[in-house]
């Protein structure tokens, strides 16, 4: 299904967020698509997830500074390059508070820093992070922007990102429970039932996770909702690119994440073939057909857009108009 097609079949459609292997153009697809939205009159934020930040390249203009900032030379559209080690320093900062809340509350005489080291220096710190920051931008900006692109980081850390949705979720409902449990313990242990009802009342820990675990099922409704959401694979004509996407596609559908559709960037036009006399590219064009081939027996109705490879680097709205023109005008080949 053409994007086109898929646009007018999910008219309330919200959260795009777009993946792939690195280096297959997820930004440049990402700003194009950001870009056809804002030049139809929707207010749309376009907001980069990627550790190494390429939008500012892409329109050629300063958008760093981690806050949503206008684009220059077209009306409805705003960037904001995440900044990920503003964001991993608050969420660390946000962690160990609640690590020395809950020590101070429940009076246990023990030294917070080793605990918080141990939460905040885990592998999945950076990935926690990064899924807070997202369910912050889609919460806070529900009702400023018609539409919201997430431009991901490499398709391994998208999915982690959006599949941990399901584990947080869990989690989440665990540490309600078992601080329940452990608040109706110390209730019926205690003599001074009043005063430890009180307390309970203003236990700092079950406020914070019950504040996080409302603010999850609000972005957890939004993620897995196909009338709202859409996950965009973005590949280019080559093997290992088409294998990475078709492997987590598979892992997608496993959260229930809605997939929009695969768009193939990077192709070469057939009139540029014709115009080599020399015969250099005459192993290309085979290659290209071949893997073309591949990604329509093997992705079928998931392919909804073919973009030539450009000629020059993608910077500036201009050349981001072409890539838009053939993402959203041209018929799938």
């Amino acid at each position: 299904m053409h994007i086109q097609d898929f646009l007018k079949t999910h008219p309330d459609l919200k959260y795009c967020f777009t993946g792939g292997k690195g280096g297959v153009g997820k930004s440049v697809l990402a700003g194009a698509m950001a870009y056809h939205f804002a030049k139809n009159g929707e207010r749309t934020l376009l907001a980069s997830l990627n550790p190494v930040h390429s939008l500012s390249n892409l329109f050629g203009q300063h958008l760093e500074g981690g806050e949503p900032k206008p684009v220059e030379g077209i009306s409805n559209l705003f960037v904001i390059e995440v900044e990920i080690n503003d964001m991993v320093l608050s969420y660390r900062e946000k962690i160990s508070n609640r690590l020395r809340d809950f020590l101070k509350w429940a009076e246990i005489p023990l030294n917070p820093e080793p605990f918080i080291d141990i939460a905040t220096t885990n592998p999945a710190f950076q990935e926690s992070a990064m899924f807070d920051k997202t369910m912050e931008i889609i919460t806070q900006q529900k009702e400023t922007y018609s539409r919201v692109i997430f431009d991901t980081a490499a398709v391994a850390n998208a999915v982690r990102l959006i599949g941990l949705s399901k584990i947080y979720g869990l989690w989440l409902s665990r540490m309600l429970a078992s601080r329940k449990e452990a608040l109706s313990l110390r209730y019926q242990l205690s003599t001074r039932k009043e005063k430890v009802l009180n307390e309970i009342k203003r236990d700092p820990l079950m406020a914070d996770l019950l504040a996080m675990n409302e603010r999850f099922e609000a972005a957890r409704k939004v993620l897995t909702n196909p009338n709202e959401t859409a996950f965009f694979f973005v590949t280019i004509p080559q093997s290992l690119p088409i294998s990475v996407v078709k492997r987590f596609i598979t892992m997608v559908r496993g959260f229930n994440i809605p997939i929009g559709g695969v768009l193939v960037n990077g192709i070469i036009p057939e009139t540029t073939f014709d115009l080599d006399g020399s015969g250099f590219l005459d192993g290309k064009r085979d290659e290209q057909a071949r893997y073309l081939k591949i990604i329509r027996d093997d992705l079928g109705d998931l392919v909804s857009a073919h973009v030539r490879l450009q000629s020059r680097e993608v910077s500036g709205l201009n050349s981001l108009k072409e890539v838009e023109n053939d993402m959203f005008e041209s018929a799938t080949a």
